[in-house]
């Protein structure tokens, strides 16, 4: 059976662009999780993963190899793993495919791995572009951020990250709570242990 992966990095976006190359029968598997959480410990990867193991899908769609992740090691790992399966990946905007007749195509290893690393390096260049701008929104003093030194008792913790409270008890895993929510994973963490103190 076939399968087609889908990620968006937050739960406000949406997924129809990547949607409209599904075809028909294909099992569809959205993550709306951040490209830098490991391929293995998102949820709806973890179902296809498991899918994949009990012998339902041995072909796997995915609109560009950045939603399989951001990480060029975590996306080699990945189709690593899907090759050892005997599992077929099939990037569309490549129009490749990991599998050919069976052997392994190095074609499709070669470019997977440029793009993994562009897309490592995409993600670098985004979050310094941020720190710049958090910098200079500090320069002419509008920045928003929380002031140095100073510290919330855990039932202001609490009451700032409802949310987090939410997911954690409803024990998903922080990195899965860390996207959902919408916040770093430290930020989970600290509710956790204010959860934890209370």
């Amino acid at each position: 059976m076939k399968a087609r992966y889908i990620r968006t990095s937050m739960v406000k976006q949406n997924e129809i662009r990547q949607l409209v190359k599904q075809h028909d029968g294909e099992r569809v598997f959205i993550d709306k999780i951040s490209g830098a959480v490991p391929f293995n410990e998102r949820p709806q990867a973890k179902e296809l993963l498991k899918a994949i193991a009990s012998g339902e899908i041995n072909y796997v769609s995915t609109s560009s190899i950045d939603r399989i992740g951001r990480n060029t090691l975590d996306v080699l790992q990945s189709i690593d793993a899907l090759t050892k399966a005997g599992v077929v990946l099939k990037v569309d905007n490549l129009g490749l495919e990991s599998l050919i007749n069976g052997k392994e195509n190095p074609t499709f290893k070669l470019i997977c791995s440029v793009l993994a690393n562009i897309s490592e390096m995409e993600r670098a260049t985004l979050r310094e572009r941020q720190l710049e701008g958090i910098h200079e929104a500090k320069k002419r003093g509008v920045y928003k951020g929380r002031e140095k030194g100073t510290i919330d008792t855990p039932e202001e913790i609490l009451l700032k990250h409802k949310e987090v409270v939410k997911f954690l008890r409803m024990k998903k895993t922080l990195r899965d709570i860390a996207s959902r929510a919408e916040v770093s994973l430290g930020t989970v963490q600290k509710v956790k242990k204010a959860m934890e103190l209370t």
